[in-house]
């Protein structure tokens, strides 16, 4: 990458000027950095009038929280760019706009969210978008089975494989759901109350055992184009509003993998409404959660269903009842899969807000243990749940 440069605020309002596409780009005059995660730079280009217009996007070459120290790849830029703008082909509705990327400077520019606000702060928040589940479902439906091998002839599809292998992005979620929670490792990090619940995930082998199948199946099982980090924190909202954004570890793998970490981010907040809301608040707020699961599973099945009865291509996937046995293997691999999300972000370091944000440490606590214990029951429960009303019964049971 030898035109690569780290961009400063002036670098970035200079590309939007000429990529943002906008009318009159002389106007934009400044940029804020608001990048909040830990592999990127994002500037909010503004004009003249204060108004925000673009957002301008760039990779770094290492982890962000941990300095170059840990190298990261600038290719992911690209990766991210052509999953959105694959995504998008096929659920603009619910998808971020790149209007232009740079894979020498791994910049992108894309619409500008201003109007939204990121999902998880509003959960955290107990603010409540009751179509959002419903629209993130529609959104895992439509770009899933458009990527899959339901629509793409073999050929194509082997092609897109090709085009979207990400190993070093894999390699960190592969790292972080499926090795370093069930290991003594440095990056773990949880209440010292909780060594001996996390201990025991080491030596539980039926669940180290279930967990490596979820692993064997990410590494194995190229069924479609993953957004790949789809949890609330990579999802805008407004009111009848839900844009998925920063795809950066998007590659084909398994369909539940998404839709189990969706599913696992939305738990994450039910198991620690108790402590971030007062208790009537955090009851009806935890119901919203459970009706969310419902609806973004519901929906997401139903459409996948009836686009694979509309537009499935191969003869052999189009035979009646295929799609249908489909559906229900990608149901077990949400469970697993959703399960893992919530102990990766309990043990591991991935933390969210919404367990940060509990005041109370004993409570906190208490909701990190809720949290891995949910997580364990439903990677081994996994196989055995059936439908999504007996999934919300387990949870329910489990407190």
């Amino acid at each position: 990458m030898s035109q690569y440069r780290t961009f400063t605020a002036a670098d970035a309002v200079d590309y939007a000027r000429q990529f943002g596409g906008v009318d009159n780009p002389a106007a934009l005059c400044s940029a804020e950095e608001i990048g909040d995660g830990n592999l990127n730079l994002v500037f909010k280009i503004y004009d003249d009038q204060g108004n925000s217009r673009v957002i301008v996007k760039q990779a770094l070459p290492y982890v962000r929280c941990v300095g170059e120290s840990w190298p990261l790849t600038l290719d992911r830029a690209r990766l991210e760019a052509q999953t959105l703008v694959e995504h998008y082909k096929y659920c603009p509705q619910h998808t971020v706009k790149i209007t232009h990327y740079d894979a020498e400077l791994a910049v992108m520019v894309m619409e500008d969210l201003s109007s939204h606000r990121i999902w998880r702060g509003e959960l955290v928040k107990g603010v409540y978008y009751p179509q959002a589940a419903q629209q993130l479902g529609d959104y895992l439906a439509q770009t899933l089975f458009h990527t899959s091998d339901f629509v793409l002839h073999p050929h194509q599809k082997k092609a897109e494989v090709a085009r979207f292998i990400n190993p070093e992005m894999c390699e960190i979620t592969e790292d972080l759901f499926f090795n370093d929670p069930y290991t003594d490792h440095e990056r773990n990090s949880y209440p010292d109350a909780l060594e001996p619940l996390v201990a025991s995930l080491r030596d539980d082998d039926a669940l180290r055992i279930a967990v490596g199948g979820l692993k064997h199946r990410f590494f194995a099982h190229a069924e479609a184009l993953l957004h790949g980090d789809i949890h609330s924190g990579s999802i805008f909202v407004a009111d009848g509003s839900l844009k998925a954004i920063d795809a950066e570890f998007g590659y084909f793998g398994p369909i539940g993998f998404d839709v189990g970490t969706a599913i696992g981010n939305l738990l994450i907040n039910y198991c620690a409404l108790p402590g971030l809301l007062p208790p009537r608040e955090a009851a009806d707020a935890r119901e919203q959660r459970l009706s969310d699961v419902h609806s973004l599973w519901t929906t997401f099945a139903s459409g996948f269903l009836a686009l694979a009865a509309e537009k499935t291509r191969d003869e052999a996937l189009a035979y009646p009842g295929y799609s249908q046995a489909f559906v229900r293997k990608v149901w077990a691999d949400t469970i697993g899969y959703c399960g893992t999300e919530l102990i990766r972000r309990t043990v591991g370091m991935s933390h969210v807000a919404d367990m940060k944000q509990i005041a109370d440490p004993a409570m906190r606590t208490d909701c990190i243990r809720n949290a891995i214990n949910l997580g364990r029951t439903l990677i081994l429960a996994a196989d055995h749940v059936e439908d999504v009303d007996a999934l919300i019964a387990r949870i329910r049971q489990a407190g």
